[in-house]
């Protein structure tokens, strides 16, 4: 009778030990960041969009401009376990306004995987850091770049066929963004389907360079 009981005293406190040694994993907490959301207003005018629900750039556009004409602010939201990240877009109303004046240098313009400034200068998508922290450092120093990093306004594109990059894309945004302020007045708009021209060929005379170093 002996060996029994020592064998389940022996169980017992394995048991009783291991458990000392692990305790009970507390939840991890959940960071939340709101992008574009100015100080006077408050999520409960926020209109979620699903961007799974739109098969072409012109529903999705033309769903953001009906929300921000009913007075609210359509967003987006990514989340996984640990992070939340809502983007609320700045598309205006243009049923209030006639036009709206906004200088080229503070606009980075993205359609598909291209950045455009002041409609001359292309740059891959790649190249969206560099871009950002340009504009953010400028301080009206260069004309065709941004005089002031609160007047930033990225505009956001795609043809059809290239709608699913969307999300990727904004995601990109605001995660380059964040790493260059601490401030979340970012402010994004989708904008209307451009056409972005190829890059220029090469100058003839670097051309004609290289064909004769090949010779060699």
């Amino acid at each position: 009778m002996t060996n029994p009981i020592k064998i389940s005293f022996l169980i017992l406190l394995i048991l009783t030990c291991f458990g000392c040694h692990n305790p009970e994993k507390k939840p991890i907490k959940k960071i939340e960041t709101n992008f574009g959301l100015f100080e006077n207003e408050n999520d409960s005018i926020a209109v979620e969009l699903n961007l799974t629900e739109f098969k072409n750039w012109n529903s999705l556009l033309e769903r953001t401009e009906e929300i921000a004409c009913n007075d609210s602010i359509p967003k987006i939201t990514f989340e996984n376990d640990s992070v939340t990240k809502k983007i609320y877009l700045r598309n205006p109303c243009w049923e209030n306004f006639g036009c709206i004046l906004i200088k080229q240098r503070n606009i980075i313009q993205i359609h598909n995987d291209t950045i455009s400034k002041a409609d001359r200068f292309y740059y891959p998508l790649d190249s969206l850091a560099s871009i950002l922290k340009k504009d953010f450092n400028n301080n009206g120093k260069i004309p065709s770049w941004s005089r002031n990093p609160r007047k930033l306004l990225i505009f956001l594109s795609y043809d059809d066929e290239k709608i699913s990059l969307f999300p990727k894309t904004l995601y990109k945004v605001v995660n380059e963004y964040e790493k260059l302020t601490d401030s979340v007045v970012l402010k994004i708009w989708l904008n209307e389907k451009m056409d972005i021209p190829p890059p220029p060929p090469p100058p003839k005379e670097s051309i004609e360079i290289e064909l004769i170093e090949d010779e060699k």
